[in-house]
């Protein structure tokens, strides 16, 4: 790499410096000079913008020790690259505190101890200056293009990579939200988990270039942008903290190039999700599809394949999603589900929508092993703890899972199920996401749509419900709690917060109007069930347990 960085320490080589002398700050001979500057004011801080070699004869420094000492700090202050001080007329010497306080800035003093033209010297450095800034931007097109090229070609990302290693001769990484990273050479793949480490804890502007100190390995992070989000972040180590504006000019070029990669394979990708989108959403409605757009999707059937059917409520308003931005959202949503299912060894098709996620979910599995949960649970458990607000908000999902299938015909049965434990875990009638741990309500559900459950209901609790209705009593409440507590009296009185008395007024009452056998273990049974009945078909409301 050729460095267009032009320092204190190069003017001092010059031929326009031959009678210059050092004689303070001589630990800043690295700093850089990116202009010159002629000043004979003691008022200057409009005048300069950082990085200037500042030019005088000493008019601004024929002043009392304090403003002498204040004009130094302000050059300082403004990040100027040196001054250079003509001893003679106007100024005799350098007092001993000016030499302190540059030593302790690092801030170079140069001193001219014979007459010097400051014409020859501003228009040799800008001349140089110049050339190299021209050159800069010969190296840079360059560049550019290369990274173009590569851009359109196959693996492009790890060719840009190779192409920037080469250039600074320094490792190379380009580090995503995917599992999947690129970096080159091979051994600075050890550096990924520490750098991705500090990205996800740092709150750090994404927008912006960054420098950070890892193990004392400096390293700069060049986000790579595109459709207004960072897509990742490129990083190079460095071979000091301040790097020359070419350095970044580069990144940013290569940075550039990988979102062009990118946002190509993302128009792939939403083609691709809204092909598979369609394929899940009418296999969910028992539509017909063609084999071959099946076998494009999912994975092909055999002896030891199956699937649930796997379905992600988020409980928020369509409404807060802006139109024109949905698609961008909904393929998110759609990666972000479909990474973390492939990582748990699944094979999903997913369909992404503005309140639900529906997913296809096949595994391979020993008919022994196949009704096994622990993976989905994993997966429900990194869902909530993701914070993802514009794509995924763990903490605002509700999940079902049907049972476990094997024909791609019952996707329908499988979403039923799967809807039908939302709407059992919403009502809080049921705590759990498998459609298989639902217990009586499993087939109390393939009865809900005959009309033999209402009748079933009004058989064994319609006296009850038209006393509590008439007198506005609660004895319905107090059956349920009653037999959940398997009839011990202090524990029911404990959960109504009643007193033992009135408790045993209210079983009075039930014996009265049930039959003095209710409790007997077949009688029971029926009770419960049709209590649980009693709870499906009202499952849009949930009991009150009134006093």
């Amino acid at each position: 790499m050729t460095e267009f960085v032009l320092t204190v320490k190069d003017i001092l080589n010059r031929e326009t410096f031959n009678s210059a002398k050092v004689i303070a700050g001589s630990k800043g001979l690295t700093r850089q000079v990116k202009w010159t500057h002629i000043l004979e004011v003691k008022e200057f801080e409009s005048l300069i913008n950082g990085g200037e070699l500042i030019l005088t004869t000493g008019v601004g420094l024929q002043l009392d020790l304090p403003t002498q000492h204040k004009y130094l700090n302000s050059l300082i202050d403004k990040n100027a690259a040196a001054i250079c001080i003509e001893i003679g007329t106007y100024f005799k010497e350098i007092p001993f505190e000016l030499i302190q306080l540059a030593n302790e800035h690092d801030f170079p003093i140069i001193i001219f101890e014979e007459i010097v033209k400051f014409v020859d010297i501003t228009q040799d450095l800008h001349t140089h200056i110049i050339n190299q800034h021209h050159q800069m931007l010969t190296q840079l097109d360059t560049l550019s293009r290369k990274f173009i090229g590569l851009s359109l070609a196959p693996n492009g990302i790890l060719k840009i990579l190779q192409e920037l290693h080469n250039y600074f001769q320094q490792g190379v990484l380009f580090i995503t939200d995917d599992s999947k990273s690129h970096y080159y050479p091979s051994e600075i793949g050890n550096l990924e988990t520490a750098i991705r480490g500090y990205i996800e804890k740092s709150q750090m502007d994404n927008t912006e270039k960054i420098t950070i100190t890892i193990d004392n390995d400096i390293f700069a992070l060049m986000p790579v942008r595109g459709l207004g989000q960072t897509w990742g972040y490129l990083c190079i180590q460095m071979k000091q903290q301040l790097s020359s504006e070419l350095f970044f000019l580069i990144l940013d070029r290569a940075a550039l190039a990988i979102a062009q990669i990118l946002l190509r394979i993302k128009t792939i990708e939403e083609r691709r999700q809204n092909m598979e989108d369609e394929i899940v959403r009418n296999l969910m409605k028992g539509r017909e599809y063609e084999q071959d757009d099946i076998h494009t999707y999912l994975p092909t059937a055999n002896s030891k394949m199956y699937f649930r059917i796997f379905l992600i409520q988020m409980d928020f308003p369509e409404i807060s999603i802006v139109e024109e931005d949905w698609e961008e959202v909904k393929l998110q949503r759609a990666m972000l589900v479909r990474t973390l299912f492939k990582r748990h060894g699944f094979f999903p098709a997913v369909s992404s929508g503005k309140s639900e996620i529906s997913v296809i979910a096949s595994f391979i599995a020993d008919d022994c092993l196949k009704g096994e949960t622990e993976k989905f649970s994993q997966i429900i458990r990194s869902i909530t703890e993701m914070k993802e607000q514009s794509y995924l908000d763990g903490s605002s999902c509700t999940f079902g899972i049907s049972r476990v299938y094997k024909d791609l015909v019952q996707v329908k049965d499988g979403y039923k199920e799967a809807k039908e434990v939302f709407k059992m875990y919403g009502s809080k009638i049921a705590k759990t996401y498998f459609y298989e741990n639902l217990g009586i309500y499993r087939l109390l559900l393939t009865l809900k749509n005959s009309g033999y459950l209402e009748d079933y209901i009004n058989d064994y609790l319609n006296v009850v419900l038209d006393y509590d209705k008439k007198m506005e009593s609660s004895l319905f409440a107090t059956l349920c709690v009653y037999l959940e507590c398997n009839g011990v009296k202090n524990e029911t009185a404990d959960r109504l917060f009643i007193v033992r008395q009135t408790l045993y007024n209210r079983l009075d009452k039930l014996e009265s109007i049930l039959g003095s056998k209710f409790m007997e273990p077949s009688n029971r049974l029926a009770l419960e069930v049709a209590i649980k009945a009693h709870q499906l078909v009202n499952i849009e409301g949930t009991i009150s347990f009134s006093r």
